[in-house]
């Protein structure tokens, strides 16, 4: 009797002191994790950016058919992440892909622009949608204040970082809530348009495909808003170290997800111009809220309510995905150690969550909306298809690495292709914005080289770098993880 005693309070102990390791924990299964990449991809672009694919795309038949192509690219893409997701075991996405398949320097590039601009100025581009629709209509038919909508967006914002700070569990439950939240206010967009249609409100649709209004150099910037509409679908493999059974739960989780989103987006922009013409629709900043005006005269005031909480559930999953990347970087010695520390209670990447707050109130206060979409967007997708490359690439030269899941040859190709066509054409169209975009990549060059030969800096700075670390390592009461989780 002693003798089972001793070992069941053996036992005890070691369950007490594996609870007690600091580490990150397995605590996302198949809801949380289709949750997380609807809750995530659905955000603001739907209510915002079908006015850009509509503009760029020149007719209403051509700009739906932009908005199923962009669905399908997105589901080709996701399945290659799905590749990726289950043949390397890390959190990371991108960086880590980049690191395993092309090497360091690449996976370096693309830390440095997700916390440079691209994370920042998409973060940036959700809140100020958030703070807009719930601003707004208490100042229809007037213009609301830029100063008000601003404070209201850096206001959901810290919201979201704290929830993210405190807890890894109230996080997912935080994105399922508002997952189901904002497939209700799709739901109640599409209903109402299906009737219209039913009825034989067909008459914008008359002319679908005027190919005289489509110009080439335009294109891409459809293809861009209709992406960025779509952008998300990767967030999942940011985490694969918290996913439960990763190896079943991605694929299953990224299959479900993306023909979910494409049915609906598609869907509701068929609502859309049922209820709009084009010039319409061109006309608004709000393109939800004047649908809701027409289409839902009751509900209309509870639209920008619903699109307010869509945005918050994007930001929500764009500040629980990222801050893995730069966690994982300084895991590999690519960023401060700091960074790769998560705290001892709470159990979150910290000091990753918060080095993303402030630069994304810089870019919030700074930015323009528009003009963000094709600053981050050229940067995002070269990295994607250098990602997709480097699978293909990997499968070439290591053919017996273990692959759970394996894409189709001819889906990975087409769309790593797709998407080098796209970033070429990008120049073309936006050379401005997609040149700023390759200079400031390009300026992570001699920060990687300083990072690498770190060791050869001189000692002063050293020592002052690793002083100013350990006291942020002891306010912010942060360890590094004691076992390994991949």
């Amino acid at each position: 009797m002693d003798g089972t005693k001793m070992k069941r309070e053996e036992g005890d102990k070691k369950e007490k002191a594996e609870e007690e390791v600091v580490h990150l924990r397995r605590e996302i299964s198949l809801l949380p994790a289709v949750s997380f990449i609807i809750g995530t991809v659905v955000g603001s672009g739907i209510f915002i950016a079908p006015k850009g694919v509509l503009m760029n795309s020149g007719s209403v038949g051509l700009s739906l058919l932009v908005w199923a192509l962009c669905g399908v690219l997105s589901l080709f893409g996701a399945l290659c992440y799905a590749e990726l997701g289950t043949s390397f075991s890390k959190s990371g996405g991108h960086y880590t892909y980049l690191l395993e398949t092309l090497g360091p320097l690449p996976a370096f590039l693309r830390l440095w622009v997700e916390f440079l601009f691209i994370r920042p100025a998409v973060a940036s581009y959700v809140s100020l949608a958030f703070g807009r629709y719930v601003v707004e209509p208490f100042f229809a038919p007037c213009a609301a204040p830029t100063a008000l909508i601003k404070l209201v967006s850096i206001i959901g914002l810290t919201f979201i970082v704290a929830v993210n700070c405190w807890s890894v569990t109230m996080a997912s439950r935080t994105q399922v809530t508002l997952t189901f939240i904002k497939t209700f206010a799709l739901v109640l967009i599409i209903i109402p348009g299906i009737i219209a249609l039913a009825k034989g409100k067909t008459e914008n649709f008359a002319n679908g495909f005027e190919v005289e209004s489509l110009t080439l150099d335009r294109l891409p910037l459809a293809f861009y808003n209709g992406l960025y509409a779509y952008g998300g679908w990767f967030y999942l493999n940011f985490v694969t170290e918290e996913v439960i059974n990763p190896t079943r739960t991605i694929p299953l989780a990224i299959i479900c997800s993306m023909v979910t989103v494409t049915v609906f987006y598609v869907l509701v922009n068929v609502a859309y111009y049922t209820m709009m013409t084009p010039a319409e629709l061109l006309l608004s900043d709000a393109v939800a809220v004047t649908f809701a005006s027409r289409a839902l005269e009751g509900l209309a005031s509870v639209i920008p309510i619903l699109v307010a909480l869509s945005c918050l559930g994007a930001l929500n999953g764009g500040f629980f995905g990222s801050p893995r990347m730069l966690f994982v970087g300084a895991r590999e010695g690519h960023w401060p150690a700091i960074f790769s520390m998560i705290h001892i209670r709470r159990q979150t990447p910290l000091p990753a969550v918060l080095l993303l707050y402030p630069l994304v109130v810089l870019m919030l206060i700074k930015g323009e909306i528009y003009q963000l979409i094709n600053f981050a967007s050229f940067a995002r997708w070269l990295f994607i298809a250098l990602a997709t490359m480097g699978m293909l690439i990997h499968r070439y030269r290591f053919p017996l690495h273990p692959r759970p899941f394996k894409v189709p040859l001819a889906i990975a190709v087409t769309f790593t292709v797709v998407c080098f066509f796209i970033v070429g054409l990008s120049l073309y169209s936006d050379p401005w914005n997609t040149g700023w975009s390759c200079v400031l990549t390009l300026t992570g060059v001699p920060v990687y080289y300083v990072t690498i030969y770190r060791f050869r800096l001189p000692n002063r700075w050293r020592r002052i770098f690793n002083c100013c670390s350990k006291q942020l390592q002891i306010l912010l009461e942060v360890a590094q993880q004691e076992i390994q989780t991949y």
